[in-house]
């Protein structure tokens, strides 16, 4: 038996699974005034325990709360900060066949964090309680920090920063300061697993995208180093045992994809110098490339092949999935790789078009796999 920090830890999923339909029906009573927040939080309390003695029976023991309580994967987290304000930018995120919502994140001050306000830390707490009873770990996703600043930077939102920040590197210093904050705060509520989901570094990949997302004038060079410093200033000096992961992605939405481009142009800096334990790589389309930059992971740090997708419930099959294992061993033992999703079912709470039986069937696939090949 192999021993890495992934198989030592078991089976996990990278994070959203689709939303019941009750807790759909919840969260548009809520929106129109039909039931109150408590009743809405108690709706989701019952979800999120049903969902983790669902992940238990499917053999997954570091467990999440589906991002139940979120309508993003990210934007909700960036709205717990102070000085950022939500609101509807005009026009979504074009993705390859569809666009999103609009909602967005803008300044409206200096960041801050505060633990007793930002309500991912309450949501931790909740599921950690149901995980333990159990007999699973808890682990939590949020928006990486250079996800924060990518919305901060999109657009128009732009033009807000100069009013509350004379330079770059002083809204660096914060977008790294609030997250270690909320790092800290999340492990002092008992997270031992963190994961950063960045959809930055899978756009930096298609030459295309920035000027769609940001308009004409970056420097994807510049980007990469100001990426790199935000995440690694953020999990700096973070407890040792902390494991902080990253998955990266192209775009989630309603099974559409927003980018399209192997890793290569962002191997250095991604796979050898982000201070990460563990990187969930989307891998089930040729959108992704070849594996040949994981050569370029450093260290003893490990990947996850997100080599089943998430985008439609047609089942892959075992051998070919196997067999692409083997292909990513040439690039990195055995030893350091492991299987999961590309992504999550959910990324929003549209969900992406597949049914609940057939998520539940790719994390099926998922264990058999990992049966088999790490046995």
């Amino acid at each position: 038996m192999t021993t890495n920090t992934l198989q030592k830890t078991g089976f996990q999923h990278v994070g959203s699974f689709l939303r019941p339909a009750e807790l759909k029906q919840a969260r548009e009573n809520f929106k129109t005034g039909q039931i109150t927040t408590d009743e809405l939080s108690a709706t989701e309390d019952a979800a999120i325990t049903d969902l983790v003695r669902k992940q238990v029976a499917a053999g997954i023991n570091v467990v999440t709360d589906g991002e139940f309580r979120r309508s993003y994967w990210h934007l909700d987290n960036f709205w717990g900060f102070g000085g950022v304000e939500r609101f509807n930018y005009g026009e979504g995120y074009v993705f390859a066949h569809e666009e999103t919502r609009d909602d967005s994140a803008r300044l409206s001050g200096k960041l801050s964090f505060n633990a007793e306000t930002h309500p991912f830390i309450q949501h931790f707490k909740y599921l950690k309680a149901v995980a333990e009873a159990a007999g699973v770990s808890a682990k939590i996703t949020i928006p990486a920090p250079s996800q924060l600043y990518a919305e901060l930077v999109r657009g128009n939102n732009a033009e807000k920063i100069a009013k509350f920040y004379d330079t770059d590197e002083a809204l660096y210093a914060d977008i790294k300061r609030v997250y270690h904050e909320e790092i800290i705060a999340l492990y002092e509520a008992g997270a031992r697993t963190i994961q950063l989901d960045d959809c930055t570094w899978g756009m930096l990949v298609d030459p295309n995208f920035w000027e769609t997302m940001a308009g004409a004038g970056f420097n994807v060079n510049d980007l990469k180093k100001v990426y790199l410093d935000l995440n690694n200033g953020a999990i700096e000096n973070s407890p040792i045992d902390l494991i902080i992961n990253t998955h990266v992605c192209r775009g989630n939405y309603h099974s559409d994809w927003a980018a399209t481009g192997g890793y290569d142009a962002v191997a250095d800096e991604l796979f050898g110098q982000e201070n990460v334990a563990n990187y969930f790589l989307e891998y089930d389309s040729e959108r992704a490339g070849g594996f040949e930059p994981l050569a370029k992971v450093s260290g003893d740090k490990r990947v996850v092949l997100g080599l089943i997708t998430t985008k439609t419930g047609e089942l892959e099959d075992k051998q070919v999935i196997i067999g692409r294992i083997h292909e990513a061993e040439q690039y990195l033992p055995l030893s350091r790789l492991w299987l999961s999703t590309q992504c999550g079912f959910a990324s929003t709470e549209e969900g992406n078009v597949l049914t609940e039986q057939q998520q539940w069937a790719k994390l099926k696939l998922v264990k058999e796999i990992l049966d088999e090949v790490w046995a």
